[in-house]
């Protein structure tokens, strides 16, 4: 059965309003798989960094001017904020969930993007010290175990749990396209192997919690492989984004029976509004394509927009997750 899910990010403030609409939209017994929202109108505690380094209770951080830093001490004023939203997020969805039972999603920035987006404590990215970030890697896997363990205690009905390892950074970081702290320079590439064994110390403390690891990048040039390889048992990519390459990669992941989360729907409200009888004859066009049998790869394709919808309307938020479940609907049919 194909299903439809939100990537991660909603606009608005209210956590409770937030879990309404994807309970609503996205009922787990019709095509649907509810998740945690995120809600970066917040602030920067509540976005996607912010948001898992609350999670890293090992490392302190701080938000500065240019952003988040590493503090060398203990949790710094902004890192309790980000941990008191995500205590109340969470919170939230546990009393939104009463009486619920099935699947659910949660979202967490991978070790790279944080290694791209944080600095250390005296500047400059965390991405330029191999030390710092091996430290913020497996720090951040420590967090995702207590993180799990907290949400399947707050689940009861819970069958089965995604967690969703958000990873946007990874191509710029793979490409050496991510500036140093004075833009003048670009920090140095990092090599495939050592890319993979910070993903897979996250992924595999997923796994070890019996919940499934997916990798999420809505970039150009989303290494596929790299990813299966560090323990992937989903990918989530934005269709647009994709390259020959990439769809002959993710192909093989349907194929070898992993997951793909196909992001087909803007992520910002579109001048025209497509149907959910388009989206369907486009995700078909794509596994014809792909030399793929619907009713085979269905059970293990999942329909998303192309990112995160901060940035939309409500009505297209809950138009666009409509669409999606209208569409998975048809494609399971």
């Amino acid at each position: 059965m194909v299903t439809a899910t939100g990537v991660g990010s909603y606009p608005g403030e209210d956590p409770h309003e937030a879990l309404r609409v994807v309970l609503g939209e996205l009922p787990a017994d019709r095509h649907g798989l509810p998740h945690l929202p995120e809600l970066p109108a917040r602030g920067a505690v509540a976005a996607m960094t912010g948001r898992t380094l609350g999670l890293v209770a090992e490392l302190g951080a701080d938000l500065q001017p240019a952003g988040w830093r590493l503090t060398g001490g203990g949790s710094g004023l902004d890192q309790r904020r980000a941990r008191s939203l995500l205590a109340q997020d969470l919170d939230a969805m546990e009393e939104q969930t009463q009486g619920w039972s099935g699947t659910f999603k949660v979202q967490v920035a991978g070790p790279w993007t944080l290694a791209a987006t944080v600095e250390r404590p005296r500047g400059d990215k965390v991405l330029a010290d191999v030390g710092a970030r091996r430290e913020l890697a497996q720090a951040l896997a420590e967090g995702v175990r207590a993180h799990v363990a907290d949400v399947r205690r707050r689940l009861p009905g819970l069958e089965r749990l995604v967690v969703q390892v958000d990873e946007p950074a990874l191509p710029a970081v793979l490409a050496g396209r991510v500036p140093t702290a004075s833009g003048f320079h670009r920090h140095r590439s990092v090599d495939l192997p050592q890319a993979s064994a910070a993903l897979e110390w996250v992924l595999e403390v997923v796994a070890e919690e019996a919940a499934e690891p997916w990798v999420h990048c809505c970039a150009a040039g989303t290494p596929v492989g790299l990813l299966r390889g560090a323990g992937a048992l989903g990918i989530s990519v934005d269709h647009a984004q994709l390259s020959a390459a990439d769809h002959d990669a993710l192909a093989e992941t349907l194929e070898a029976g992993g997951t793909v989360a196909l992001g087909v729907l803007p992520a910002l409200d579109p001048t025209a509004e497509p149907t959910d009888t388009q989206v369907t004859e486009s995700v078909l066009r794509w596994l014809d394509m792909l030399g793929l049998d619907p009713a085979e790869a269905g059970a293990r394709l999942v329909l998303t927009p192309a990112c995160g919808l901060a940035g939309a309307s409500p009505t297209w938020v809950r138009r666009s997750l409509g669409l999606l479940r209208g569409a998975a609907a048809h494609l399971s049919g």
